[in-house]
């Protein structure tokens, strides 16, 4: 039987991140561990390789949009460019991701990653987020705590004439031109680390992280994305959310709670299902491979209270943020959104001082 073309992006997505997952588990690419190693050791590794995904990101983008193979404008999922700039949803939520991140152990993809390799704690942490996200995105949730207050916060940057909050719109440079000069500068900064040029393992884990959320981008924005447009105006399914996107986990965990409302409609399956359920596959088969399985579970109550909260906030505010550290802090920066560099920022903020926190109680009771 001939597959669709949704069948066909689904099935590609899901090889790509399966490969992102395993370059993942080996690597050790972590967003939280990123600003962990940076914030009590000094150690810029791992900030840099996520620094380098950035950067290999952003000139996908920028390449792909000055050639025309790529059109992104403000009705992404989510959506990036829009000139609506939630600059309280983005901080809040920024803040309330990192220090849910930290608490829980590792960001969104780091949590797929470590079930993977068998840590039922992270289990744990993705079915609190899941059911988190869920309440955010699929009932009165958002609306009734958080609607009305962030709305009046939200600048609209429409009536000042300006169609979009990416940076390239903003300054008149064009994103094209100024995602390629900060992907350079990105990069350079990257490199600049005689430490980080010979890890390997950095620079591979930046690198296919990058290059896979600009296959997503060309996958669902390209001539295979109007394609995929056009089937799904055709066969009627708008809510599989076929939109211009790439990688992010969080909503995809409570778009996964709806599909389990009703798990034999397959039409709920979207492409961040696919990709979240593919980093998992990667991870797996990588810790298969290298026999790196290990099964984890809580050290005490505390434990598991840390990382129900740290799941809950990550649930929360991934949605309210639109977007993880990895959804915002690389996805969405690829864009130039100027609100996926706020996001990303707070993201940073918030687990930079929860670790300090954890750090100052340790040695105050110690």
């Amino acid at each position: 039987m001939e597959f669709s073309i949704h069948q066909q992006i689904l099935t590609t997505v899901f090889i790509t991140a399966v490969v992102m997952g395993a370059v993942a588990g080996k690597t050790n690419f972590c967003t939280m561990g990123a600003v962990s190693d940076w914030v009590n050791i000094g150690d810029t590794g791992r900030l840099r390789a996520w620094m380098l995904a950035i950067a290999v990101a952003m000139m996908g983008v920028a390449v792909l949009e000055y050639t025309g193979k790529l059109s992104i404008g403000n009705d992404t999922f989510p959506p990036y460019r829009t000139p609506g700039f939630a600059w309280l949803r983005y901080v809040l939520g920024g803040m309330m991701f990192g220090a849910g991140m930290t608490l829980a152990s590792g960001c969104g993809n780091k949590t797929l990653v470590r079930i993977g390799a068998g840590n039922l704690k992270s289990l744990v942490v993705l079915a609190i987020a899941s059911v988190c996200a869920y309440a955010m995105l699929w009932t009165d949730f958002y609306g009734v705590v958080f609607h009305r207050w962030i709305s009046v916060a939200t600048l609209n940057l429409g009536t000042s004439g300006m169609t979009s909050q990416a940076l390239g719109d903003l300054t008149g440079l064009g994103n094209p031109l100024l995602g390629a000069l900060l992907s350079l500068a990105v990069g350079v900064f990257c490199f600049a680390s005689r430490e980080f040029r010979h890890s390997v393992d950095n620079i591979l884990g930046g690198v296919v992280t990058g290059l896979t959320v600009v296959i997503g981008w060309i996958l669902s924005g390209g001539a295979m994305g109007l394609a995929w447009k056009e089937w799904a105006d055709f066969a009627d399914v708008r809510p599989l959310r076929v939109e211009t996107q790439s990688l992010t986990f969080v909503s995809p965990m409570g778009d996964f709670v709806r599909y389990l409302t009703q798990p034999t409609d397959f039409s709920r399956i979207t492409f961040g299902i696919v990709a979240l359920f593919g980093v998992i596959a990667g991870s797996f088969l990588y810790a298969l491979a290298t026999r790196g399985l290990r099964l984890e579970w809580f050290a005490n109550r505390s434990d598991f209270a840390h990382h129900a909260l740290g799941a809950a906030l990550m649930g929360v505010g991934g949605v309210l943020a639109m977007g993880c550290t990895v959804g915002q802090g690389i996805t969405g920066v690829s864009t130039l959104a100027l609100g996926s560099v706020l996001a990303l920022l707070a993201m940073v903020s918030g687990s930079a001082l929860t670790m300090k926190y954890q750090v100052w109680r340790v040695t105050r009771n110690a």
